[in-house]
C-alpha cells in the first residue's frame, strides 16, 4: 500500500523553486551592453568645442548644425558635402523636425572663415535663430 508521504520508485521530489542564478547572469550581461553602447547611441558629430563663459543651452529644441576640424559640414548627422548640398539638406530636416531654430557647434580648430560660411548659409536660409555652442570654461 502506498502512504502519502513515500516516494514512488525512489524519484526526487518535485520542487517548485525558481532557480534565479541564470536570470540574474542575463541581467548583468545585459547591463554590461548598455553601459557600453550608452555613449556611442548619444549620437552626434564629434567636436572638440571651445571654452567660454555662457550659460548651458535650456532648450533642447533645434537643428544641430556642426562643423568638425577638418571643416566638413554636418546637419545634425548628415554629412554636408557641399554649399549646395547644405542649402537643399537644411530645409529637408526644417521640415522634417519642425523646428526653424539652430544651434552651431564648431571645433576650436575651425578657420574662421569657414565658420563665418557656415553661419552666412544659415542666415541666408533664414534661420530665425542661431545658438553658438561652447563648452563651459574650467576653473569655475
Amino acid at each position: 500500500m502506498w502512504s502519502s508521504g513515500s516516494r514512488k520508485n525512489g524519484s526526487l521530489p518535485v520542487s517548485a523553486d525558481i532557480n534565479v542564478t541564470s536570470l540574474v547572469d542575463v541581467a548583468f550581461t545585459l547591463l554590461v551592453i548598455f553601459i557600453i553602447t550608452a555613449p556611442i547611441l548619444q549620437g552626434g558629430v564629434e567636436v572638440q568645442l571651445p571654452q567660454g563663459n555662457v550659460a548651458p543651452i535650456t532648450q533642447s529644441e533645434g537643428i544641430i548644425v556642426s562643423i568638425t576640424r577638418d571643416g566638413t559640414i554636418y546637419v545634425g548627422d548628415v554629412e554636408v558635402k557641399s554649399v549646395e548640398d547644405f542649402r537643399s539638406i537644411y530645409p529637408q530636416v526644417v521640415k522634417q523636425k519642425g523646428v526653424k531654430d539652430a544651434y552651431l557647434r564648431a571645433d576650436r580648430e575651425v578657420p574662421y572663415g569657414r565658420f563665418a560660411q557656415v553661419l552666412a548659409l544659415m542666415k541666408e536660409l533664414d534661420v530665425p535663430e542661431v545658438g553658438l555652442v561652447y563648452d563651459p570654461e574650467s576653473g569655475r
